[in-house]
């Protein structure tokens, strides 16, 4: 008995459903219920009888239908699409280089005419400019010697101008004038337009000094003095330190900046006061005996440095007694002979066809009389 119930289990579990569409399902499951509610009320079991395997069996079959048939009336989920992929953005064409023009053929220089060389020496001061230093009738009298008897002079701007004259001439007189350190008698004196003798502060502003055996401050040091002078002429110490420190090197100085100005040979002392008066970068320079005690090395430097300066816009007035030197750098030139100007102009209308030392010993008054001496050859001992 229990062996044939096993056998109608394992038929209808293996047995297949026909595939149901859903309408179909439904009609089943309303037939298999209708067919439930008809049968008859379930009689009570006795527990002691034993367990009807077709029965069961057949109620397990039933379970199974009904779940298969709730399996397949559910509809699947649709998937979901997938997302589109972007389309990528196209790149833009580059734009094509745009020929370059081709440049015009540029037109031949027509030849400039050809100039006649200029005269050394003579640079022409700009039309725009003012003289760099005139003078009108200055006269100097000290007792009953006169100095400077009626002296006119006009240096232009952007010179190189020297004065020349024997000892005594009145040279040293005539730049302490101009320097203001010395008051006229009588005349006039402008510095770049400037009345040197109603504004002199102005004047004095645009000029650097150089005086003859001036005395200066010998118990300062060499920087001390140069920092002096800087801020003397109201310049910013950092600007006065930066511009010592050029100035010594350009004058070979820099290794006795910290020496006593007391210490310093005459050549070297020289030198320092040139520094300070070249210090504030005046318009004018006015030295007297610039290379008076100097060695051929330091005066090369001092000329190459007041050649650049000249070069570059400003102006010189020097005094010296080395004909050669003032043949070679000035431009201009004037002889002062007792107090009164003899010759000036251009190197070539002062010298003719003389050196500038002939010319200067002609209109000196020639050599003096030697005569006289012949016991200086017959020796003492």
């Amino acid at each position: 008995m229990k062996g044939a119930a096993a056998k109608v289990v394992d038929a209808v579990a293996h047995t297949e459903l026909p595939a149901q569409t859903p309408s179909d399902a439904a009609s089943s499951v309303a037939d298999e219920t209708a067919a439930i509610g008809t049968r008859p009320a379930v009689e009570p079991v006795d527990p002691v009888d034993p367990v009807d395997p077709e029965r069961e069996a057949s109620a397990a079959a039933a379970s199974a239908a009904t779940d298969a048939t709730a399996r397949d009336a559910e509809p699947e989920p649709e998937p979901e699409p997938e997302p589109e992929p972007e389309p990528e953005p196209e790149p833009e064409p580059e734009p094509e280089p745009e020929p370059e023009p081709e440049p015009e053929p540029e037109p031949e220089p027509e030849p400039e005419p050809e100039l006649e060389p200029e005269p050394e020496h003579e640079p022409e001061p700009a039309l725009d400019q003012p003289a760099a230093l005139t003078l009108r009738g200055v006269t100097k009298s000290f007792g009953d010697t006169k100095a400077v008897v009626g002296i006119d002079l006009e240096v232009p701007a952007g010179s190189f101008y020297g004065i020349v004259g024997p000892n005594g001439a009145g040279k040293t007189t005539t730049l302490s004038i101009i320097a203001g350190l010395l008051r006229p008698d009588t005349g006039t004196v402008l510095v770049r337009g400037i009345d040197a003798l109603a504004e002199p502060e102005q004047a004095k502003r645009l000029m650097g000094i150089l005086p003859d055996r001036l005395r200066t401050f010998d118990r300062l040091t060499g920087r001390q003095l140069l920092y002096y002078f800087g801020v003397l002429r109201g310049m910013k110490p950092a600007v006065v330190e930066s511009r010592t420190e050029d100035l010594a090197r350009a004058f070979d100085l820099t290794d006795s900046l910290h020496r006593m100005v007391a210490d310093f040979s005459v050549g070297m002392k020289k030198k320092l006061l040139l520094a300070g008066a070249m210090i504030h970068s005046p318009r004018v320079l006015v030295l007297d005996e610039p290379f008076e005690s100097v060695d051929p090395t330091s005066s090369a430097v001092i000329l190459e440095i007041l050649s650049t300066y000249v070069a570059h816009g400003g102006t010189v007035l020097l005094s010296s007694h080395g004909m050669e030197l003032v043949e070679r750098v000035c431009s201009r030139v004037a002889v002062i002979v007792s107090g009164r100007v003899l010759a000036e102009g251009t190197l070539d209308e002062v010298r003719g066809e003389l050196t500038l030392e002939e010319r200067f010993v002609a209109l000196s008054g020639g050599l003096s009389d030697v005569e006289g001496l012949e016991w200086l050859h017959t020796f003492s001992d």
